[in-house]
């Protein structure tokens, strides 16, 4: 059902200040670099920074749960009590996610790579 949390994503206010501090982290520079997103790839763990992700209800760092059926997944979770909090959503070519909360509030968020 899930091969783990491959993805944790960070709602960041100040992109440049935060690279900054997560390439200290990590020592090395993003993989991905954007005006909306900075990615760093940690021996196959990614972290994310999320400009504006606060706005998007972020209230903290997300992880992602990768799944090879974010349909069957995401029905499983929400026939246990989750709440959805985002519908499946392509992000990019080939990558759906969704996220729910759970009976505590916590946001799960769910990946699937086609």
């Amino acid at each position: 059902m899930t091969e783990g949390v491959k993805t944790i994503l960070y709602p960041v206010r100040d992109l440049e200040k935060s690279k900054a501090l997560f390439t200290r982290l990590i020592g090395a520079e993003p993989t991905a670099d954007s005006p909306y997103y900075a990615g760093f790839d940690v021996d196959g763990q990614q972290i994310g920074l999320v400009p504006g992700g606060h706005d998007q209800g972020m209230e903290g760092p997300v992880p992602h749960f990768h799944v090879s059926d974010i349909e069957g997944t995401l029905q499983a979770l929400l026939d246990a009590g989750a709440a959805e909090q985002q519908k499946i959503t392509e992000v990019s070519k080939g990558r759906r996610i969704a996220k729910v909360k759970d009976l505590d509030g916590n946001i799960i968020a769910l990946l699937q790579d086609d």
